[in-house]
């Protein structure tokens, strides 16, 4: 399309309204990558759908980049699903449980324990949560106040490293992104700029410590604790989905090769000292799970934890496991394929220059990011409709584009941490043994409480471009709860 218009919005706009509709991503982008092809094609309607499958889903599956993201997801995901069934997580939440006395030390144990468990935000609340359900029924800490502290260690912190699934993913709706509007800036670079923006991220991973030392709740999430406390002392759960002969060393030792590899082949290409190219990058890591993964099933036969045939299966569970996301990604790549056909980026870039100032580009598009994920409950398809406006919209209003993409990912993380629908919400409720209603209940007050400061610092990181603003951003929530602290006190 020579002048793109309004219509090269409506395969987004389908994509965003099935979505909400059908409480289900995958849907809501097939039905955008089908409207936008009918809008591109140029055949009949008894060869639309070969030409569906053959000219748009085929090409993005058989490109070079696009491949070799696939394959590194599949080893990632067959790496985790090891992980979590060696039950080494376990093991390694429980060491760290010893040290806990008191209410404030089983918060901060639970914290760390989600932040150490980095590499599986789906995974930490199933692997941390019932370790410590006797622990805070003991001490009479809410199992409201341990899915909180789930939710603030599973996808805020994955959101923030570049090699697992999270990092890998958005780096590649990153390029993608860039590759439609001639943006020579390397994917790696980008997210790894981004990381101090992604203020939601931090705000939330911060704000577990700052009440525990506060010693302070406030909303729903003061009333449970409230209940929590006056209630009888309760019998000690076992923890479940432990293994007795599991070590924490089926945790460290694999994430210790996979650091080491990993360093080894980026070194080979030049690292630290010269740039390395994401090809380079995707197939060493790919390298480094794949070598930690070999390691961890030696592990875990020679510590009797399971049998060879056991393991292995498991390992290819993890691996298929990746389809649906694997399924994501090609069809958020067709549909990017198909909006640069019409001409998306370039409407929504003139549109943004003509009616929006760069420094408040960030802020509009953290709110729009915060609504739509939390709508969805969808994170990465937030993440996959947002990228693909943010970043054309950011380089014709000269905003910086690390705000920008920081301004994405936080959006889409508010709803991964705040609505109802979404998927973490529902694992971290499982974990801490609450209902998905009472986690959402308690932790909105807190979830907004975080979305105001980070909308505020968007609005000040989009006009001066400060660097340090997740740090401003964090003592600033630190001020608002002792504030709040203080009036609740008296």
């Amino acid at each position: 399309m020579s002048e793109p218009s309004f219509v090269s919005l409506i395969p987004v706009f389908v994509t965003l309204i099935v979505a909400l509709a059908a409480r289900n991503v995958l849907v809501g982008l097939f039905s955008g990558v089908f409207v936008g092809v009918a809008m591109v094609a140029d055949t009949s309607v008894l060869l639309f759908v070969p030409a569906l499958v053959q000219d748009h889903i085929v090409p993005e599956i058989a490109n070079t980049y696009n491949a070799s993201v696939l394959v590194l997801l599949v080893f990632i995901g067959g790496f985790v699903k090891l992980i979590q069934f060696s039950g080494g997580g376990t093991a390694f939440a429980q060491v760290a449980a010893r040290w806990v006395s008191g209410r404030a030390r089983a918060q901060l144990a639970a914290w760390f324990g989600g932040v150490m468990i980095f590499f599986s935000d789906l995974g930490t609340p199933l692997i941390v949560g019932p370790v410590f359900q006797p622990l805070v029924d003991q001490l009479k800490v809410s199992r409201q106040k341990l899915a909180f502290i789930l939710d603030s260690t599973s996808s805020p912190v994955a959101i923030l490293i570049p090699f697992i699934g999270w990092g890998v993913f958005i780096m590649s709706v990153i390029a993608d992104s860039f590759s439609a509007n001639g943006v020579a800036t390397s994917e790696w670079d980008a997210f790894v700029s981004a990381i101090p923006y992604q203020l939601y991220a931090w705000l939330a991973i911060a704000m577990v410590p700052v009440l525990t030392a506060l010693n302070f709740d406030y909303g729903a999430m003061a009333q449970a604790e409230k209940e929590t406390a006056n209630k009888v002392q309760m019998l000690p759960i076992s923890p479940i989905g432990t293994h007795s002969r599991a070590k924490p060393v089926l945790v460290w030792l694999p994430l210790l090769v996979l650091g080491v590899t990993l360093f080894a082949t980026l070194n080979h290409h030049g690292f630290p000292f010269a740039q390395v190219a994401g090809s380079d990058f995707r197939a060493g890591l790919s390298a480094a799970y794949f070598l930690a993964a070999v390691v961890l099933v030696i592990l875990i036969v020679y510590m009797g934890v399971q049998g060879l045939l056991d393991t292995f299966t498991r390992y290819i569970e993890g691996m298929t496991g990746m389809m649906p996301i694997a399924a994501t990604l090609v069809l958020a790549w067709t549909l990017g394929s198909v909006s640069e056909t019409l001409g998306t980026g370039t409407f929504v870039a003139d549109i943004a220059r003509d009616g929006l100032p760069g420094g408040l580009l960030p802020a509009v598009t953290f709110l729009l990011a915060a609504v739509i994920s939390f709508a969805t409950g969808s994170s990465w398809g937030t993440i996959i409709i947002m990228m693909p406006l943010a970043v054309p919209a950011a380089l014709a209003t000269g905003a910086a584009l690390p705000v920008a993409i920081g301004a994405v990912l936080s959006g889409g993380l508010f709803g991964d941490h705040s609505s109802p629908v979404s998927e973490t919400t529902i694992l971290s409720s499982t974990g801490a043994g609450t209902t998905p209603l009472e986690h959402f209940r308690t932790q909105l007050p807190y979830a907004l409480t975080n979305g105001v400061i980070a909308l505020i610092g968007f609005v000040l990181a989009g006009y001066l471009h400060l660097p340090w603003i997740s740090v401003f951003a964090i003592g600033g929530q630190i001020a608002i709860l002792w504030a709040l602290r203080n009036r609740f006190a008296k």
